[in-house]
């Protein structure tokens, strides 16, 4: 193991965190290996916006709200924060709304995500317990390394595909690496082969989590395990999707891409040796399940994504309207009745999360968040995403058709002057009308903004899964009572006429 221990100050900088990413990970890339994640045109403003993540957090200005003290004078991000209070939650929550802000909810995976996962695991470390003493005193030992070094932590937690009629345990002899499983164990450790998924946003976090968020059955225990690894652990592959930053033609024509693409990638452990202190789960097939959701793990990685997801809305909507001024048809009834259904459809989200709070509650020394308002959200918001994207399409309409190439026509006189001609706004020049409308069209129609439809509307996994948590934590005892109240009071008898 190599672990990247970096220099503790009293917080964490941006230049801190672009250092610790510098450490020789096998990220590969159109059949090659990237040796520097951090200057590689595929990668380098998607770590540079992570760098800045961190810069926020500690500039004076920012420390109190955005970091807390964890003893001996340092501080780290509120995401590390246990929430003993109703207060303490909302507190917490501000500050990862101000991280989100700042991408415009565009990292998906941002610091604050697996943080949250993890730090739910902490307040149910009773249920680690009882898997054993051994690994629950792993899981506190590495959850205080992370928080104290306030590390970008990844996680992969979904199993490869492959035959979907089959279970993962029965795809053959030739699938024998398609799954991560234990091949070996002793005094030291055990040693895992083959594949996980979606390592979104490695290529710049510290440390990733491998664990099993997928339903596992007896038979199974070499598939269930729960480990963390350095991004750098020997025999670990990262091999990346496409990358669009690499493809963004310049700031101007494609500002999201450019700054944000935190990239997804397939794991391969090639027989990677994970040391007992770094094992959480260890063949217990049940216990991957109860990882998750015995304790409030899933819940507050979740409640995380819908914060940053109301973020995104929010971003969203006022792009919507910004298209319609700058076309010209905001004043249209029909544009503010879109306009308007957007402005209610993003208000949905921000108001569960803010439900989510109010109607949360204790357990044990920790407040939750309502787990049915939370599930409820993700509902709505798997729905609301590709609605948003199809309104704000059919609000820019043809406008995002009609955009030069690049930013390079503006260096031709007379396709500036065609430009400049044809660009026509009552809001704003030619010039900046073109800017937005590349704003737009990385937002709705490109690459890029194909990754993050399939992504809001599968990251939490597909609907039926997301609607089998809304059923399973709503409290039907308490509404289908309603009704057995109400027609408890009479029978049949007392209205039949006697004879």
């Amino acid at each position: 193991m190599n672990d990247v221990r970096p220099t503790l100050s009293p917080v964490k900088t941006g230049a801190e965190h672009i250092a610790s990413v510098r450490d020789g990970r096998a990220v590969y890339l159109d059949g090659e290996w990237v040796p520097d994640v951090a200057t590689h045109q595929a990668y380098r403003n998607a770590v540079a916006t992570s760098g800045r993540l961190y810069d926020y957090q500690a500039a004076p200005e920012n420390l109190e709200r955005m970091t807390f003290d964890i003893g001996d004078g340092r501080r780290v991000s509120r995401a590390w924060q246990l929430p003993t209070s109703y207060g303490e939650l909302v507190e917490r929550r501000k500050a990862l709304v101000e991280w989100s802000e700042l991408t415009c909810g565009f990292i998906g995976r941002s610091p604050d995500h697996v943080a949250s996962s993890v730090a739910g695991q902490i307040m149910g470390i009773e249920v680690f317990e009882r898997h054993g003493a051994k690994r629950a005193a792993a899981l506190r030992d590495w959850f205080d390394y992370a928080r104290r070094n306030d590390l970008f932590l990844t996680y992969v937690i979904n199993n490869v595909q492959g035959d979907r009629s089959k279970a993962f345990g029965d795809q053959g002899a030739a699938a024998a690496d398609m799954v991560a499983r234990i091949v070996d164990e002793d005094s030291e450790g055990i040693t895992i082969r083959g594949a996980k998924l979606f390592a979104t946003s490695a290529i710049m976090a510290n440390e990733i989590f491998v664990g099993s968020g997928q339903p596992l059955k007896p038979g199974e225990e070499h598939l269930a395990f729960a480990c963390a690894l350095p991004m750098n652990a020997k025999g670990m592959k990262l091999l990346s999707r496409k990358s669009f930053e690499a493809h963004a033609v310049s700031e101007y024509d494609n500002p999201l891409a450019y700054r944000y693409d935190e990239n997804d990638a397939l794991v391969f452990f090639d027989d990677v040796k994970v040391p007992w202190e770094r094992v959480f789960v260890y063949r217990d097939t049940d216990m991957c399940r109860a990882q998750l959701h015995d304790t409030p793990a899933h819940i507050y990685q979740n409640y995380q994504a819908q914060i940053r997801l109301s973020v995104k809305l929010r971003f969203l909507v006022g792009l919507a309207r910004s298209v319609a001024e700058i076309i010209g048809t905001v004043n249209f009834p029909p544009v503010r009745d879109a306009l308007g259904r957007l402005a209610a459809q993003a208000s949905l989200i921000e108001g569960m999360v803010y439900g989510m709070e109010a109607g949360g509650g204790m357990r044990g020394a920790y407040y939750l968040p309502s787990r049915t308002l939370l599930y409820a959200a993700q509902v709505h918001s798997q729905e609301i995403y590709p609605q948003v994207i199809a309104a704000l399409r059919e609000l820019a309409g043809g406008a995002l058709l009609m955009l030069p190439s690049s930013v390079q026509d503006f260096a031709n006189a007379d396709l500036s002057h065609i430009i400049d001609a044809t660009q026509i706004s009552p809001a704003m020049s030619g010039r900046d009308r073109v800017k937005v409308l590349k704003l737009a069209w990385d937002a709705v129609g490109s690459e890029f903004a194909s990754r993050h439809l399939q992504y809001e509307m599968f990251y939490a996994g597909a609907q039926y899964v997301t609607r089998g948590h809304s059923y399973r934590t709503y409290d039907w005892d308490r509404a289908v009572g309603m009704s057995r109240d109400m027609v408890s009071g009479y029978e049949v008898e007392d209205f039949l006429t006697k004879r």
